[in-house]
């Protein structure tokens, strides 16, 4: 049962979308319903909380007010939780995770599930989003924490662990590229290519090594789904290009191959654990950071 009344959930969920619409979409609750208890709260206030204007709802000054107390209230409850999850060790607890849509599929999952069957009083609840809004979110204490992709610098926010994902050729076990420890950009020439499009991060890097190399890769076809050029590799369409935690799974299946491309000017992938300095994480989550750091050391 939530400890914030309906409320300030309402009021909270309006104050950051400015607008009664896009909380609805959020909370799956009526705009009516929203609308109404947001009037009674000022009525019973006595203040304007939202100015109502033709482009949504902002916020007044004593609107303002109210969002900070909430939210101070809301990391108050955090560690009151914290606390109380720690009187009952490991037997329970729950975490928030922030997650890019790349690790849905993968060791994630695996790890998750193995800790499931050795820790089954953890609650974890996990939430997909763009590795660049993550910090915010971090911040606002909407998770426990993120991993990400490359992140940017946030003075709030701490890098746990890092592990750089290397760019390779991803092909049929049977595939000659597959029998080769590491391969030249060059290959990209001399073998159909299925390769990321828009908005898909990866196809930044293979631009610049186009750029950078003179070579010009033999597409065959673009996706801007990561499963899609999966697929059309499995079905030998091609020699895909992703970073290995992309093809992860399929790897370890024996499903694909995966081959690092060697170039100096190729950065590698960033997969970051990121935290937000001040929160004050539960042995829950602490616990399971702890997993992913000793997955990483020993696997990647």
């Amino acid at each position: 049962m939530p400890v914030f009344s309906r409320f300030l959930r309402y009021f909270m969920a309006v104050a950051q979308h400015g607008s009664i619409r896009k909380a609805s979409d959020e909370l799956h609750i009526a705009a009516s319903a929203i609308d109404r208890q947001v009037l009674q709260g000022e009525k019973i206030l006595g203040t304007q909380l939202f100015e109502r204007l033709p482009s949504g709802l902002r916020l007044t000054t004593a609107g303002e007010l109210l969002l900070t107390s909430c939210r101070r209230w809301s990391r108050d409850l955090n560690a009151l939780q914290t606390q109380l999850d720690n009187l009952k060790g490991l037997r329970q607890g729950s975490t928030d995770i922030l997650i890019p849509d790349a690790l849905t599929k993968g060791f994630l999952p695996t790890l998750l599930g193995k800790l499931r069957q050795t820790h089954p009083g953890i609650m974890v609840s996990i939430h997909v989003r763009k590795s660049h809004d993550m910090g915010e979110l971090l911040v606002k204490g909407h998770a426990d924490f993120a991993l990400m992709f490359n992140p940017g610098h946030m003075r709030e926010l701490t890098v746990r662990t890092h592990k750089e994902i290397p760019l390779g050729f991803v092909c049929l076990p049977s595939h000659e590229i597959a029998g080769l420890d590491e391969a030249r950009f060059s290959l990209a020439a001399e073998y159909p290519m299925i390769v990321p499009a828009p908005p898909l991060a990866l196809w930044r890097p293979i631009g610049v090594l186009e750029a950078e190399t003179g070579v010009k890769v033999a597409t065959v076809a673009k996706a801007d789904n990561i499963q899609m050029i999966k697929s059309m590799v499995l079905e030998g369409a091609g020699v895909g290009i992703l970073s290995y935690l992309d093809a992860y799974d399929e790897v370890q299946k024996g499903q694909l191959a995966f081959t690092p491309i060697t170039n100096r000017k190729l950065p590698p992938l960033t997969l970051a654990l990121c935290v937000d300095r001040s929160r004050q994480l539960s042995t829950a989550a602490r616990f399971i950071i702890t997993e992913i750091e000793n997955f990483f050391a020993e696997q990647f």
